[in-house]
């Protein structure tokens, strides 16, 4: 318990002390990987959410259609599909049909060249691969859950009295159920961006990923406790985050919901 308050009083003034494995402090083994690796989770959280909002909204208003029974059958294949072979077809088609490789974040000239304009939007154009891999599962469950809670609300009484009313549908559908519905997906946010770098291992090692996910593994691996143990409070740091953006956001887009005691 010695040697853990020690570690946890340097954390606080940023010494996150040094790697067994590497003999460099952590700081300077982990570099770039840390903003990579939150921008990566972040990009991917919002590839969910701009993929499963609309697409939840339509299959619930269009219950038992064409295109309801589509979007389900292939938000089914998307949970069954494991995100590290969904990561190996890609490569393979890209490789073959292309001759692109879409590993990595960036292109060769890009990796060890000074950050720019031109850095940052190859960075930009590798990470849509990264992001459509690792939130295919997870749009696939955001659009099942936004589903159901909106088949829910839209019996309400409230949603039958604003019709009654003669309000267009699609400002009875937006202005509350769809609001009330957006709960699950919110609540989300607080395991989704740990879980992106800690459940995104494999897919990070597939794809070549400077992120953390591999050096994470590869610490465990060698023992490198020290490493291990900062990631971890990373994790745990994200989690935190997470859980007050999801908390902020609630009170935003939930009228029900208030600051006050």
């Amino acid at each position: 318990y010695i040697q853990y308050a020690i570690f946890a009083k340097n954390m606080l003034t940023g010494n996150f002390g040094e790697s067994y494995e590497h003999n460099r402090p952590i700081i300077e083994v982990l570099g770039d990987r840390i903003m990579l690796t939150v921008i990566l989770a972040l990009s991917t959280v919002m590839f969910t959410w701009v993929m499963a909002i609309p697409i939840g909204i339509y299959s619930a208003v269009r219950q038992r259609s064409l295109g309801d029974y589509t979007l389900t059958f292939l938000g089914f294949i998307g949970l069954a599909v494991p995100d590290f072979m969904l990561a190996l077809v890609m490569m393979y088609f890209a490789f073959v049909w292309f001759d692109a490789d879409i590993g990595g974040l960036f292109s060769r000239e890009y990796v060890n060249a000074a950050w720019g304009p031109s850095k940052v939007w190859d960075l930009i154009k590798h990470l849509v691969i990264p992001c459509i891999i690792l939130g295919t599962s997870g749009t696939a469950a955001l659009i099942r859950i936004l589903r159901a809670n909106l088949l829910d609300e839209l019996r309400r009484p409230y949603v039958m009295t604003a019709r009654a009313k003669g309000l267009p549908e699609l400002r009875v559908i937006l202005k509350y159920p769809v609001r009330v519905a957006l709960n699950p997906l919110i609540s989300t946010v607080g395991y989704a961006l740990p879980f992106l770098i800690s459940g995104s291992v494999i897919v990070s090692v597939v794809l070549s990923l400077h992120t953390i996910g591999p050096m994470f593994l590869r610490a465990i691996q060698a023992q490198d406790m020290i490493l291990a143990a900062t990631i971890v409070m990373m994790l745990s740091f994200l989690t935190v985050i997470g859980t007050l953006i999801s908390d902020i956001l609630l009170v935003i887009v939930d009228p029900r919901i208030r600051l006050q005691g």
